[in-house]
């Protein structure tokens, strides 16, 4: 029967190559219900080839090794497939790039032919009448803090027939900085092109304004890549609101569109800025989509808005985006941003955060391209999820922690805030919100029915300046370690109060939380920025939580701890969350925003020279660390923003504005006491805290770890990895299983982990020493590590057959059996125990 089926196979049916050299042929009937179990089970094991043998007829006279050679091949073809597709898909992406920078050269030599003519223009001109007696291209850095004067030009037409003018002449003036020479660009720093790379990033050299222009490629259609940028609220975390006060159609197919764009001040000390735009929307003869924008800010004969308290008109110059199709399916884009922030009406200080392209490049133009890929991973890839949710949901919290915590800094009237004390001393200022939008913004309510008792919000905020230490580095201390700074009563109090039944202020110290635990919860594509749950463990608010500690749960945004990264901020963003993490659950974010302040890589624009007393104001250290802290570390600044916001009952207004303003001051104590530390001038404390895959005797504990493995099992752990300690490192911590080690404690915690235990355990390194070895196993795992433990002590290793543990979530975890092994040191003493679950996953 088997060879008949076989022989008297259909013409374009499937077969295989035994290893008799036989070739079997299936019919198309057989090749279809096999299709079909490949669809469910890719890799079926021994018994499951036999149960398909047995249990589907068309399949019962094929033998079962016959079985396993078919999913061989289908899974070789598979693999095949794939790898095809990905290769047309990186030769499509190389075609589209190389146009790019054949597109990019083109335009550099035209700028190049520029700067020749120019050049000659001005060598024939000096020597005809001489130099000019003042250089007016060299300003000071320090001024007066008056407005500039400015040219007054007419006002423009703002009637239908005029807008169509401007909008005309916009999409002109924005294509020749796309795509032509209408402004000197440099090249980001850092910023280089290439088939993974971020994009083609350059900055302006020399113009009115500050500018940045960007070029890349996304998997996105035009119309989308469009309709996303056009919503900025979405990709842009300073942008408060774009309102569109009017729609006007054009004959050609196009649209203008007159929008009110408010922006957030990024800090305490700055009053926010708004915009008064007109956008274009047209599409060009080649297909190209182009969406371009200017300010109308001297206009007349038309609609305006009239200045906002609270708000500094700003202005846009001609930008926008020119979006292209691709040849194979996505877009190619540039995006060009051109504004002038008016930075003659903020400090002295913060003028370098409004005058520098390279920060507008970050904050604003490398946002939206990096929001653009993002978009464009997940349409690839639907189907991924984490903790039950999308990646938009998991946008939508970090929206949501960002979009809080910039209300607070700014504390806008018209939000509901109001001033009710400024320190003097330390400028803590505290505002409070009892409106009702507010509060129901907030959703002060749980599932159970019961209403909150907090019916007000108060928010203690500062601005300090920091000196010689970069932001980056003193972010991930922060994040790392906030004992250091933070108070857990205050923390207790935050999370009470926004849950039913009265909170008491926080008074005497009754307890303290056990751990603090890092669960990530999702990251951007170059992870920039990270959303995570911190868990504070086993904490006592009161004397009946002595009994049954509590755990604290807070939703916290980090971003900027990227050293390289020129101009970016470093947020530390937080709010106390309940344990059900509903996506209605009441936010009041808090935190931190460090905003480098110079760059020692615009300092030397030649259009721009330093007064004596601007240079005398800052010391010469290094914003990056490095091992020997070389002199040529540059110099830094910056401005640390901090903002915590409080839920209470109004009565108690008095009692936590007090509080607010200690707690808030003791923290500026703790940061500047932390900065001092981190500064470059104390190496030794700084060297600890710089990134790495483990702890500073990572590769010799790796070493132990497979050196013991090999004495008592009997068998390589690891394979060839060469005789380097960082080799033996590299093995372990890439190794499939997860890999563990447990401190010889009376409750013994976690010490080390490669990456596959990190994932095991939903946590990473700088949290693991929190976790406990008893938390994660379940009541039979704890009985055998109990039986097991002397024989692993005497005899140097234990077997333990397969069972369930739980990650440091509470997720279930099932691994097929896991091993455990004394890890001796040098001295032969024993270190450690070593754990390793093979074939781990969540259930």
């Amino acid at each position: 029967m088997m060879e008949m089926s076989c022989k008297s196979g259909e013409k374009g049916g499937e077969g295989g190559l035994l290893d008799n050299g036989k070739y079997v042929r299936y019919t198309p009937e057989q090749v279809e219900a096999l299709e079909r179990i490949y669809h469910e089970c890719p890799k079926p094991s021994s018994l499951r080839r036999q149960q398909i043998v047995r249990e589907i007829p068309i399949l019962s006279g094929i033998e079962p090794k016959q079985i396993k050679v078919w999913f061989q091949n289908r899974r070789c073809r598979e693999k095949q497939r794939k790898e095809a597709s990905r290769l047309q898909a990186v030769n499509r992406k190389l075609a589209a790039m190389n146009k790019l920078l054949m597109e990019e050269n083109e335009r550099l030599q035209k700028q190049v032919s520029q700067l020749v003519y120019d050049n000659g223009c001005y060598r024939q001109h000096t020597q005809n009448k001489g130099l000019a007696s003042k250089d007016t291209s060299c300003e000071s850095a320090v001024t007066s803090g008056h407005r500039p004067l400015v040219p007054q030009h007419p006002p423009r037409d703002a009637s239908p027939a005029g807008l169509l003018s401007i909008a005309e002449e916009t999409l002109t003036e924005f294509l020749s900085k796309a795509t032509g020479t209408a402004v000197e660009w440099v090249q980001m720093p850092g910023m280089k092109p290439g088939p993974d790379s971020f994009g083609i990033v350059a900055i302006s050299h020399g113009c009115t304004g500050v500018a940045a222009r960007a070029c890349g490629l996304v998997g996105l259609e035009p119309a989308r890549v469009a309709e996303i940028l056009k919503d900025r609220p979405s990709w842009f975390r300073e942008c408060r609101a774009v309102d569109v006060l009017n729609v006007l159609p054009t004959a050609n197919g196009g649209t203008i569109e007159l929008l009110y764009m408010q922006l957030y001040a990024p800090t305490t000390l700055a009053p926010a800025r708004d915009f008064w735009l007109l956008r274009y929307t047209s599409v060009m003869d080649d297909g190209s989509l182009v969406v371009c924008e200017r300010s109308l800010n001297h206009t007349q004969n038309g609609p305006s808005v009239p200045h906002v308290p609270s708000f500094v008109r700003a202005e846009m110059l001609p930008s926008g985006y020119l979006i292209r199709p691709c040849d194979g399916g996505g877009s190619i884009i540039h995006l060009v941003d051109h504004v002038d922030l008016e930075a003659w009406n903020v400090p002295e200080v913060l003028r370098p955060l409004y005058e520098s392209s390279a920060v507008l490049a970050q904050k604003t133009t490398m946002a939206a391209l990096r929001h653009l890929r993002q978009i464009s991973q997940e349409v690839s890839q639907p189907n991924v999820a984490n903790w039950g949710r999308r990646p938009a949901a998991f946008r939508a919290l970090s929206q949501k922690l960002s979009r809080g915590f910039n209300e607070a800094v700014n504390g806008f009237t018209d939000e509901g805030w109001s001033l009710i004390e400024n320190d003097g001393v330390d400028d803590i200022a505290v505002l409070v919100n009892s409106s009702p939008e507010k509060l129901m913004a907030l959703n002060l309510s749980y599932a159970n029915g019961f209403p909150a008792i907090s019916n007000a919000v108060l928010c203690a905020k500062a601005s300090m300046l920091l000196q010689n230490v970069p932001p980056a580095v003193l972010l991930r201390f922060l994040r790392e370690h906030r004992s250091e700074w933070a108070d857990n009563n205050i923390d207790a109090y935050s999370a009470m109060a926004a849950k039913v039944g009265p909170c008491s202020l926080p008074g005497t110290r009754i307890g303290n939380f056990t751990s603090q635990v890092i669960l990530p919860l999702a990251h951007t594509i170059e992870n920039e920025e990270l959303l995570e749950v911190i868990k504070l463990e086993g904490f006592a608010h009161s004397p009946g939580d002595m009994i049954m500690p509590r755990d604290i749960f807070l939703l916290q945004l980090c971003g900027g701890m990227d050293e390289s990264a020129v101009g970016s901020p470093a947020e530390l963003i937080f709010a106390p969350i309940d344990a059900s993490f509903a996506d209605d659950a009441p936010v009041l974010p808090s935190g931190f925003r460090i905003i480098p302040l110079e760059s020692a890589k615009e300092a030397s624009s030649p259009n721009r020279t330093l007064d004596l007393a601007s240079a005398l104001d800052v010391g010469s250290v290094g914003s990056k660390l490095s091992s020997d802290h070389s002199a040529s570390d540059r110099c830094t600044r910056s401005l640390m923003t901090i903002s915590f916001q409080f839920a209470f009952e109004s009565h108690l207004q008095q009692s936590v504005a007090a509080m607010a303003r200690q707690y808030v001051g003791s923290i500026i104590a703790s940061v500047q006491r932390v900065a001092l530390a981190l500064s470059p001038s104390n190496a030794g404390y700084n060297s600890g805290l710089r990134s790495q895959l483990g702890p500073p005797e990572a590769p010799t504990l790796a070493r132990w770890i497979s050196r013991s493995y090999r004495c008592f099992v009997g068998a390589e752990l690891l394979k060839s990895c060469g005789e380097g300690g960082d080799g033996i490192l590299k093995s372990l911590w890439h190794h499939s299983d997860a890999i563990m080690c447990c401190s010889l404690k009376s409750v013994p915690v976690f010490t080390f982990a490669n990456q596959a235990g990190l994932d095991m355990l939903e946590t990473t390194l700088v949290a693991l020493q929190d976790i406990a070895l008893e938390k994660i196993l379940d009541d039979q795992g704890r009985k055998a590590l109990c039986t097991e433990f002397p024989q692993i002590l005497h005899q140097g290793f234990a077997c333990f057959q397969g069972g369930m543990c739980a990650s440091s979530m509470g997720r279930p975890v099932s691994y097929d059996r896991a091993v455990a092994w004394k890890v001796l040191d040098e001295h032969e003493t024993a270190h450690c125990i070593c754990f390793m679950f093979v074939n781990w996953s969540f259930i």
